[in-house]
């Protein structure tokens, strides 16, 4: 068997290295003075757009750079294990670039595309409802068509930076007057369309990036603000929702590359007694043990990836799914094992890394609990009977 089957094409690490050099120029300390102040990433963001980082899975002809997920995960990974991780690369260019790059008409990826590869126009995606989760079937914001136009009216909650975006890829669900059921369906609505207002959710943890509560107020939008078929159903929703796991897992396995070299540095430095703390087995071996662990969860993601990229959605989807699982567990067990190493300096403001145990507790929860992909792999991997 070859090894190169096992390393990332020359290509792909030049990208990890450029990237790497640019947010370490920005690092945790900007994340935190952003976050504290109540500033953006958008200064960060704007640079990585212009480096073409951003834009690396959207094809050429419309401003981007190209390649696939597996090079857009690459770029979010050496964010976050710099420090400097961009939630909302997970939205904008990963669902809403790869759902319109798939899914639009040629007008719409000229429309929007290039923005969202250099960072100019920032989409943020709504799908999550306060009585449905992720749960498409039971989404209840509806789109009703209106002679040349659409009229959305409900609500979404847990939305992602929708201050700072441009517009928001929507899912909602049209009449079929034939049936009576609801089919899904989705839409680019501006943030400043007339009946659309937010409401922000205060979080436990400081991030730069914000989560809302949005309201659709008869929200009117033009015939071409629906992208793909609105008879198209699911297959839509889930050209951007395995980017979602797979770009999650990377998030994931970033922070935990993060927090492992922290802790690692430290232990090579702190001394007591005579010895480094890292000469005992009671501190290496869980840094060990936490070294291994991301090493498996970062294969499970550039599985996920490749399958995404050679147009295998279904092994995508299943791939994906275990790859979010995997970063999520490791980047709660990277950041715990960190603190730990780290003594009472673990929960120090200066060290930064009390905040991380509570974001990264939201890589086993969002943008699907794990134990949603414990009953996927259940069902589809093992065949067993569905649970729910």
């Amino acid at each position: 068997m070859s090894t190169t089957m096992f390393t990332e094409p020359d290509e792909r690490v030049a990208l990890r290295e450029a990237v790497a050099k640019l947010a370490a120029k920005y690092g945790r300390e900007y994340v935190e003075k952003q976050a504290r102040e109540g500033g953006k990433m958008t200064e960060m963001w704007l640079e990585m757009g212009r480096n073409g980082f951003l834009g690396v899975n959207i094809a050429e002809q419309h401003g981007g750079g190209g390649g696939g997920m597996s090079d857009l995960a690459a770029v979010l990974e050496e964010c976050a294990a710099a420090g400097a991780p961009l939630l909302m690369m997970v939205v904008s260019p990963a669902i809403c670039g790869s759902i319109i790059g798939r899914c639009g008409t040629e007008e719409q990826k000229k429309r929007w595309l290039p923005g969202i590869a250099d960072g100019t126009h920032l989409m943020a995606f709504g799908i999550t409802e306060a009585d449905a989760g992720s749960n498409s079937h039971q989404i209840t914001t509806t789109a009703t068509r209106d002679g040349d136009t659409w009229v959305l009216k409900g609500q979404k909650t847990f939305i992602s930076g929708v201050d700072e975006a441009q517009s928001v890829l929507v899912v909602a669900r049209t009449a079929d007057a034939r049936t009576g059921k609801l089919k899904p369906a989705l839409f680019v609505v501006p943030t400043d369309a007339e009946g659309f207002t937010r409401q922000p959710i205060p979080m436990s943890w400081q991030a730069p990036e914000k989560q809302f509560t949005l309201f659709f107020d008869d929200v009117r939008v033009p015939a071409d603000a629906l992208v793909g078929d609105e008879d198209a159903g699911l297959w839509q929703l889930f050209a951007g929702l395995n980017p979602e796991r797979i770009m999650g897992g990377a998030f994931s396995c970033g922070m935990a590359r993060y927090a492992l070299d922290k802790a690692v540095a430290y232990a090579k430095e702190r001394t007591v007694w005579k010895d480094p703390i890292g000469s005992h087995q009671g501190i290496a071996h869980p840094l060990a043990k936490t070294k291994i662990e991301l090493e498996q969860a970062r294969l499970l993601w550039q599985k996920a990836a490749a399958l995404y990229d050679a147009g295998d959605d279904m092994a995508a989807g299943e791939y994906a799914n275990m790859a979010k699982y995997a970063g999520g567990e490791v980047a709660c067990n990277a950041t715990d094992v960190a603190v730990h190493t780290h003594g009472g300096n673990g929960l120090t403001q200066e060290y930064g890394l009390g905040n991380m145990l509570v974001a990264a507790r939201l890589g086993r929860i969002a943008p699907v609990s794990r134990e949603m992909i414990l009953n996927f792999v259940a069902m589809h991997s093992l065949g067993l009977p569905k649970s729910y």
